[in-house]
């Protein structure tokens, strides 16, 4: 524990005064900082002008990282048929469709993103308490309720990331690993950023995108000029 204090301590020096950093700067000093034992996760949050209580700000989208996540990410897919076969051939982890439904009904969710074919959603649809608190639940809006299960299955593993604002209005997003290159962190969170800017909603009012952070899984975080942010 005495170490870990230390990390810690040291980590807060080295970040104490700086904001507002160029994204270069800030993707270094993030890296420079990830003394945990595993590979950190390089995290995004995007603080936006937007009350989501309102459907019309509502933020929600979907964007394919350049040099993908460095995660592993399992994908399910309700399915039957050919379609099933399909998801199989592409890599899909898990593929079910009653059967599929009552294992997650029975407390199994053992995956990170959730595919289905139009046909699937009145069973999908009644585990919308289940998997919508998740952030699972398929949704046409972000590709993941759709015919082209293959394309989708392959998307999700390569490296497409899915967004949504929280309540208190910020997004959340991994966009890398603490062990890929500098340039290739700032190539993927400018996609993500991008994606963010792009998904405005027409009930937007003022300043929309207000702060641009990043941070590492056990590091401190620090904000990153938006134009810098933004710039390609």
């Amino acid at each position: 524990m005495a170490n870990l204090g230390k990390r810690i301590r040291a980590a807060r020096e080295a970040f104490a005064g700086k904001e507002n950093l160029s994204l270069e700067d800030a993707v270094a000093l993030v890296k420079a900082n990830t003394t945990a034992k595993f590979d950190e996760t390089i995290e995004v949050a995007v603080n936006l002008g937007v009350d989501p209580r309102h459907a019309d700000q509502m933020v929600r989208g979907v964007v394919g990282l350049p040099n993908g996540t460095g995660k592993t990410v399992r994908v399910a897919v309700f399915a039957r048929g050919a379609k099933a076969e399909e998801a199989k051939a592409a890599g899909a982890d898990i593929v079910g469709a009653e059967d599929l439904m009552e294992t997650i009904l029975g407390g199994t969710i053992d995956f990170d993103r959730c595919i289905a074919t139009p046909d699937m959603m009145p069973i999908v649809g009644r585990l919308g308490k289940v998997l919508g608190p998740r952030n699972l639940m398929p949704n046409p809006k972000v590709g993941t309720v759709t015919m082209d299960v293959g394309q989708a299955v392959k998307n999700a593993k390569g490296g497409e990331v899915q967004f949504r604002v929280e309540k208190a209005g910020i997004i959340h997003g991994g966009v890398g690993k603490a062990s890929f290159d500098a340039a290739k962190l700032v190539e993927n969170i400018r996609a993500f950023v991008d994606a963010v800017q792009k998904a405005k909603p027409t009930g937007a009012k003022g300043t929309y995108m207000k702060k641009v952070s990043i941070s590492s899984t056990m590091g401190p975080g620090v904000s990153v000029d938006i134009a810098s942010a933004t710039a390609q």
